[in-house]
């Protein structure tokens, strides 16, 4: 198949591995498309004698590359259960099995190559049969790193890898950056006044809106833990829970002598916690700029104006900004460093 028709089916793998956002974790999220070539992009539903059909098929995007159809789909859905390629093969239809020998299948994490809590999905992309397999990206895992892409290539399968891989990677950059750097993913957020203030004169401002605060409630439910410094405990006592979204309130951290950033890091580690939100005031956000620990910055900047307070934390230099939202009212600005 062309480049074209390979991005393509990867970008249906993505789409289907965001529907594991939540309840993967602390797996990667993957999505898995097993396409036939066909010369046909129909293909008759057996009925049984009641008339209704036996099994409902893979749903066919409105465009589909030519002489290609999509026999099985599936993605990671929750930790401990079945792989994105075992949830694809196993959706494809009794009819449709003989075309896997003329089928590849698309994958945009590397089959596992290793028994965990459960087989190798290699092996079973072996068994199955398929022609040729596309990786998005190369597993960071210990265990894996290349040796399911080895397996399937000492297989007689072919292997091509790399299709979208800046956006594989992008969508498991937790995942990614706990199995590289042996750390979590640290996002370092905060909102400030217009002049550039986090409070007014030492107090608490309130400077998200209702809908803004819903969002940063979002972001908890998507990260593994959160911190906070010593001081905004005390001053705040901020409850760090998810109460204005649905889903699980991240872990809790309070930045201290006690506990300072290492042992912090150290019980990441020891948890598998592979986020951390890092809503502290300004010297707890200096501490971990001071020591490079930062993989994205969300800033939120309200039109408020105090004229005094603590200011703001500025913005490393290396930092390349992904996305400028103007957010009921307010303007919430997203950055990667590009250093790490």
């Amino acid at each position: 198949m062309n480049t074209n028709t390979d991005e393509f089916y990867m970008r249906r793998c993505l789409e289907l591995a965001r529907k594991g956002r939540l309840l993967s974790r602390p797996n990667p999220m993957v999505g898995a498309v097993i396409v036939a070539e066909t010369t046909s992009t129909t293909h008759p539903q057996p009925l049984p004698k009641g008339g209704e059909s036996v099994a409902t098929p893979p749903q066919q995007p409105s465009f589909c590359p030519r002489d290609t159809r999509i026999i099985g789909e599936g993605y990671h859905a929750r930790c401990g259960e079945g792989h994105a390629e075992v949830n694809a093969f196993a959706s494809v239809r009794a009819d449709d099995e003989p075309l896997l020998p003329h089928s590849t299948i698309y994958v945009s994490l590397e089959p596992c190559s290793h028994y965990g809590k459960t087989p190798p999905c290699a092996e079973l992309i072996i068994r199955k049969g398929v022609r040729r397999v596309v990786v998005g990206c190369q597993d960071p895992f210990a265990k894996v790193q290349g040796r399911g892409i080895e397996m399937l290539r000492n297989a007689g399968i072919e292997v091509t890898v790399g299709v979208l891989e800046d956006e594989c990677r992008w969508i498991n950059r937790r995942f990614f950056t706990f199995h590289k750097l042996h750390r979590p993913y640290i996002i370092l957020k905060w909102a400030c006044s217009a002049d550039g203030y986090l409070d007014d004169h030492q107090r608490a401002a309130a400077f998200s809106t209702s809908y803004t605060s819903m969002l940063v409630h979002k972001m908890r439910a998507e990260e593994d833990a959160i911190l906070v410094g010593r001081i905004t405990d005390e001053r705040e006592h901020p409850r760090l829970d998810t109460r204005l979204w649905s889903g699980p309130a991240p872990h809790r951290f309070v930045l201290s002598h006690e506990m300072p950033i290492e042992s912090i890091l150290a019980e990441c580690r020891e948890h598998n916690l592979q986020s951390l939100i890092v809503e502290g005031g300004a010297a707890t956000h200096r501490s971990f700029i001071e020591r490079g620990l930062y993989d994205e910055i969300r800033t939120e900047t309200s039109p408020l104006v105090t004229g005094d307070g603590t200011p703001a934390p500025k913005l490393p230099a290396g930092l390349h900004l992904i996305s400028s939202v103007q957010t009921d009212g307010n303007i919430i600005n997203r950055y990667t460093n590009v250093s790490v």
